[in-house]
């Protein structure tokens, strides 16, 4: 029997008009994709922060420090920093960020601040290869982190990224 024997013609019709836009519809970024690779060059697009944490703590321990805990207040001026980067179009001054967090109390400070990289595996390789980074990874008296993206769709960089760390 055919699909227009089981319906009448404008059900078909309907049925198959649905079937279709079924298929077009897509699946969340995030699906069947680990969290340090999925995509982040899109709106709405979060960085997982216990993802970050596993990779982070990782490394550290690897090179005898202690592991990072998340902290919301360090993640929200991780935030704040991706934004006003995105907004701007252009790496914002991770010195200012220092300054500005050192001035708020954080005790010890640290801050990477990037552009470009569309997944956290990217940005943590990239980090870890370079010496200024990777020196704010592996930071001996930090305790604590925050990170954050931000999306620019009209940007040649697409994702702005920042990484604060903070002792105790």
């Amino acid at each position: 029997m055919t699909m227009t024997g089981l319906f009448s013609g404008k059900a078909a019709a309907t049925l198959c008009l649905l079937l279709g836009l079924g298929g077009c519809a897509s699946q969340p970024p995030s699906s069947g994709v680990a969290p340090f690779y999925r995509q982040l060059d899109h709106n709405g697009a979060l960085v997982d922060a216990s993802a970050a944490a596993e990779v982070l703590s990782a490394y550290r321990r690897n090179h005898g420090l202690p592991a990072l805990t998340y902290d919301p207040a360090l993640a929200a001026a991780a935030k704040a920093s991706a934004t006003a980067a995105a907004r701007a179009d252009k790496p914002a001054s991770a010195d200012a960020l220092k300054r500005n967090l050192a001035a708020q109390g954080v005790p010890n400070p640290g801050v990477n601040l990037s552009a470009g990289y569309r997944t956290l595996a990217e940005a943590f390789s990239g980090w870890r290869d370079s010496p200024q980074h990777n020196r704010v990874l592996l930071q001996k008296t930090a305790t604590r982190f925050g990170i954050a993206t931000a999306y620019a769709p009209g940007s040649k960089y697409k994702v702005y990224w920042a990484l604060v760390v903070a002792g105790p």
